[in-house]
């Protein structure tokens, strides 16, 4: 069995959208909950919940056995800051904020060993601790782990002919937030300009071949924008709706 369930990953989304969630958590039982439960992936969120390295790693392991596929997004598009990450073999790393061509080929360069890239080598988990041949795990790691980056801001809307082109770039991944943020617009995703922003970076990257991915609710609607994998929630907007649907429950039987 595939160590990261990549190529299950891909399977899925050619036949349907992916559905996956974001973790927040450091328990580990968060995302063997996820994958029990039946996601397609992880969204491990190291760019803004305070997770350690250790916690990372237990993560990715916890949906091992399973169809779940470990994406992690990285806190920085920075060589020394992914170089560890990618050692926990995820199945994908997420790069914020990729606004530039050059961002997007530094961010690959990352991610792939020489001669491709600047991936420095330290292999653990990723041959199964001397399981897999060096040989085998190095021709898979041409293609492995899937390098998704993030159009999030505008600078990047006006770059993204050009990042669409990097050779070695597997998703794009739409952070609407953030990208509102950028226009002067946080949070503000039903506006007409962000709309027919981000419907501009689905038509762009569909057309050039390229995977689309988001955090992307209502569904119906990014699945109309032709979206490849999407996160529907994170452990605690889903802790939080699941709590506040019982109480409410709870109370209109009580007549509270």
């Amino acid at each position: 069995m595939k160590i990261n369930n990549l190529e299950t990953f891909i399977g899925t989304t050619q036949r349907r959208v992916a559905l996956g969630t974001i973790i927040s958590l450091a328990d580990p039982a968060v995302s063997e909950l996820a994958a029990d439960a039946g996601f397609d992936f992880t969204w491990i969120d190291s760019e803004h919940a305070p997770f350690t390295i250790q916690e990372l790693h237990h993560h990715v392991m916890a949906v091992r056995g399973t169809p779940c596929a470990p994406f992690v997004r990285v806190p920085w598009n920075e060589h020394g800051i992914i170089k560890p990450i990618l050692d926990l073999a995820p199945a994908g790393v997420i790069i914020p904020m990729v606004n530039s061509a050059e961002l997007a080929r530094e961010a690959v360069a990352a991610c792939r060993y020489p001669p491709a890239g600047n991936r420095g080598c330290g292999t653990r988990r990723a041959t199964a601790y001397g399981a897999k041949p060096f040989a085998e795990y190095l021709k898979e790691s041409e293609n492995e782990p899937l390098v998704i980056v993030q159009i999030e801001h505008i600078d990047a809307v006006r770059n993204l002919d050009a990042i669409l082109k990097v050779p070695g770039v597997g998703s794009v991944c739409v952070g609407p937030y953030d990208l509102s943020g950028s226009m002067g617009k946080l949070g503000q995703l039903t506006d007409p300009e962000v709309v027919q922003v981000i419907e501009e970076i689905c038509e762009k990257t569909r057309r050039a071949g390229v995977m689309l991915g988001a955090f992307g609710v209502p569904l119906a609607e990014w699945r109309q924008r032709g979206i490849h994998w999407t996160a529907l929630c994170s452990d605690c907007s889903c802790m939080f709706g699941q709590a506040r649907q019982l109480l409410d429950e709870a109370h209109r039987e009580m007549g509270a």
